[in-house]
């Protein structure tokens, strides 16, 4: 048995590179091999979000607070709240983030498959996420 105690995984910022906006990311956990699933808390200030990326496993969000927004490539963009979770299939290209004017936290579950869990590409554009 392992037990991670809270404040002892430190928090960082989500890199400019696949983030628009202000995001926390804090690690939850990552299976040591042969388990190859890992999970964080992130949360979004309003406005943040995602750029465009897929997860060859698909990912699993798990919204905690707040009120955020997320969409599927060619799909409408929803409103995600409080105990909704979310389903993106492998290889689904998506975003995810906060509202316009309110933060969101979700806890994010991905799997690994050869030590990769997310493939990024562009970044959301304003008249994207505001759609």
């Amino acid at each position: 048995m392992e037990i991670k105690r809270s404040g002892t995984q430190p928090s960082g910022k989500g890199p400019e590179e696949y983030f628009t906006g202000s995001v926390r990311v804090d690690p939850l956990f990552n299976a040591p091999a042969p388990g190859r699933v890992l999970g964080a808390s992130v949360t979004f200030e309003p406005g943040a979000r995602t750029a465009w990326h897929t997860h060859p496993l698909g990912q699993t969000l798990i919204v905690t607070a707040g009120c955020g927004r997320a969409q599927l490539w060619g799909g409408p963009v929803e409103e995600i709240r409080p105990g909704d979770v979310i389903w993106f299939p492998p290889g689904q290209k998506h975003w995810h983030g906060g509202a316009p004017t309110t933060a969101m936290t979700h806890i994010a579950i991905v799997e690994q498959l050869d030590g990769k869990s997310a493939d990024w590409m562009e970044k959301v554009s304003d008249e994207q996420y505001l759609a």
